[in-house]
């Protein structure tokens, strides 16, 4: 028999660095048993440029990704998510739509690289700790036994996972 694919969403405000980032990593680290998806809650519009150029330097996919609201799956036919992670304070801080299924939330904020102001080399260091941050995270989800954990173990974890190195929140449970 098969393994489930699990649907993951991430969220943050403008979708156009942490949570294209975080799509782009499960995409390709989670074996075919995740399908990922990004949104945010007011979308910038375009994915930001170097997220894209990371992404590419360290041969992660970009050709899907684009920035667009969080309305798009909380409508009917939208893919039903299990999990929904939002990777930053302020759409943590939010009201989400309803999601359909009732996925398992967790916050896992971390610093927004696109706000850093500096060179552009300070502006990537920024892209490549967040890219970092993200990738542990998901790396860690993905190792855990989703077929086997019970939900209180399970809710337990997501939140020690979000707040690992980097969180920007001491608040794990704001999602």
């Amino acid at each position: 028999m098969p393994d489930r694919i699990y649907n993951v969403l991430f969220l943050c405000t403008g979708n156009s660095a942490r949570s294209v980032l975080a799509e782009s990593i499960l995409r390709k680290d989670g074996g075919g048993r995740f399908r990922a998806f990004s949104a945010g809650s007011t979308p910038k519009g375009a994915v930001h440029p170097l997220a894209v150029e990371l992404l590419g330097r360290m041969d992660y996919p970009t050709e899907e990704l684009r920035s667009k609201s969080w309305s798009e799956f909380a409508v009917a036919g939208a893919p039903v998510m299990d999990f929904v992670f939002t990777v930053c304070d302020n759409a943590a801080g939010e009201s989400c739509p309803v999601w359909p299924g009732q996925p398992m939330t967790a916050h896992w904020g971390i610093e927004d690289p696109a706000a850093v102001k500096g060179t552009e080399l300070e502006k990537l260091a920024a892209f490549t700790t967040a890219f970092r941050y993200l990738k542990n995270r998901i790396g860690a989800f993905i190792n855990l036994p989703l077929d086997r954990i019970d939900q209180l173990s399970l809710v337990t974890r997501l939140r020690e996972i979000g707040a690992g190195e980097g969180a920007t929140s001491i608040r794990s449970d704001v999602a």
